[in-house]
């Protein structure tokens, strides 16, 4: 394997536009890499033709030898299975769209192709996104390159196990309950679920309404992170939601961090139950911010749990979405996926009046917190990964796991449109990735880009990788 596939994205490009190698050499290792891993790390499902990717990768050595190379000129990029590449099919992890070919790239995908990366092929997920577990009955289990008999998360774990089993530099990732920053805690990299807006969403044939998921970095470093950001972000007239492009870069603004800083600690948000030594790393990690002036102090409670009320309101969304395919497709999906998907059919104006009030008091908790603080720090997830099959655990330590538990710490984030990044804390005693869950205040998504990379600056947090 050659090296320079372990690098940092920043450092990759640095290496291309050193001459240190070529755009065809880079993507010819990253071909032979996605060949060495396809037996043990599961991370691709589809990849393009040689040919097509070694004729854009040399228009694109063509294009850096003349002065006239883009931000992400020559970069291989890994798309995520949820979402649409021109000609390439989005699965959705799902048998009865494994002919869907899609007509056009996604917003965010035309966007770093503009840029200049080079679109390899797809990343394995979970159907339809449904579980920080990646597998699914047309690809199979993904696995965790830290140790394969574990999960590399969900639902972005095709990317999470590609960037850090030294596949590929970039790959794209979302994040609705966890689905970046879970996959990321677990496989040691870096993961911001940005402000909803941030980066645009679509097209797509049908409305979102459960105004949870976004697209967002998933990578080896903080800097990486903010150069996806620089190019991805932005208003489109197609995303009604989308957030107008900041007047900053978010990579030449990382360095800034305000001074004064206050950050509220929480080692369970009053609900949670955290595996002992993940949560001794994580409150040793919390207790480094004063040495770069960073005050931090405990919290007490919590908002309400939202696992069940996160749960119910995406299934009803998909519910409305695959009905028309059932019952005559309805044997082609995972079983577990499609009884989930169908007991949303209990639902009630009363259950629907429950959820709304209990997203109000979560919304009125996180108002209370950052009136008050600067940032919010918790565990990522609170126990290390379960088997690479599932199933979650149901017992940590003596303790009752309830199933939402994996996603205590990032569903709430979600509800709320907060910004919210992992960084590596450290291994667990059974030498997994910890990670840190930083959240900062709604479109303050550069403020947690600056906390982040203090602690990468301070911590050198991501120097060692599993490969």
């Amino acid at each position: 394997m050659k090296e320079w596939l372990t690098r940092d994205l920043v450092e990759v490009l640095a290496g291309l536009d050193s001459a240190e190698f070529s755009a065809v050499e880079l993507m010819q290792a990253t071909l032979s890499r996605i060949d060495e891993t396809r037996e043990t790390l599961n991370a691709f499902t589809a990849v393009r033709s040689e040919s097509a990717l070694l004729k854009e990768a040399r228009a694109s050595d063509i294009r850096r030898s003349q002065g006239e190379s883009r931000p992400l000129e020559g970069i291989p990029l890994g798309v995520k299975d949820l979402e649409d590449v021109a000609g390439l099919v989005t699965s959705q992890g799902s048998v009865p769209f494994r002919d869907a070919v899609a007509d056009r790239d996604s917003i965010q995908v035309e966007r770093l192709r503009a840029a200049g990366a080079i679109v390899v092929g797809k990343t394995n997920t979970p159907e339809f996104g449904y579980t920080a577990l990646t597998k699914n009955l047309l690809f199979g289990t993904s696995r965790n390159p830290w140790n394969l008999d574990r999960t590399p998360g969900g639902s972005s774990g095709g990317s999470s196990a590609a960037i850090a089993g030294g596949v590929i530099s970039m790959a794209t990732a979302s994040d609705g309950g966890g689905s970046i920053r879970i996959p990321a805690s677990v496989t040691g990299c870096f993961g911001l679920k940005t402000s909803w807006g941030r980066i645009p969403n679509g097209p797509k044939a049908l409305w979102t309404m459960d105004d949870t998921g976004v697209w967002g970095p998933l990578t080896r470093s903080v800097a990486d992170a903010a150069l996806h950001l620089d190019v991805v972000s932005g208003v489109h007239p197609l995303d009604p939601n989308s957030l107008p492009r900041v007047k900053f870069s978010f990579q030449e603004t990382l360095e800034d961090l305000p001074s004064g800083l206050r950050a509220a600690f929480s080692p369970d948000l009053g609900y949670a139950m955290v595996q002992s030594d993940v949560a001794a790393a994580v409150e040793k990690a919390a207790g480094l911010f004063p040495d770069w002036g960073i005050a931090v102090e405990g919290l007490d409670g919590g908002p309400p749990e939202p696992g069940g009320d996160w749960g119910f309101a995406g299934a009803w969304e998909l519910l409305s979405q695959l009905q028309p395919l059932l019952p005559e497709h309805e044997e082609e999906f995972g079983r577990s996926f499609i009884r989930g998907v169908q007991a949303a059919a209990r639902m009630t104006p009363e259950l629907w009046r429950r959820m709304r009030q209990r997203r109000s008091e979560l919304n009125a908790w996180t108002a209370q917190v950052f009136e008050r603080f600067d940032i919010l720090l918790t565990p990522t997830v609170p126990y290390d990964p379960p088997a690479a099959g599932g199933p979650f655990l149901k017992e940590i330590e003596g303790r009752a796991q309830p199933a939402a538990n994996f996603g205590s710490f990032t569903m709430p984030f979600n509800l709320s449109w907060h910004p919210a990044a992992t960084v590596r804390v450290g291994l667990s005693k059974a030498g997994l990735p910890i990670g840190l869950q930083i959240v900062g205040p709604r479109h303050r998504d550069d403020l947690v880009l600056q906390v982040a990379r203090a602690f990468e600056r301070a911590t050198d947090c991501f120097r060692s990788w599993p490969v």
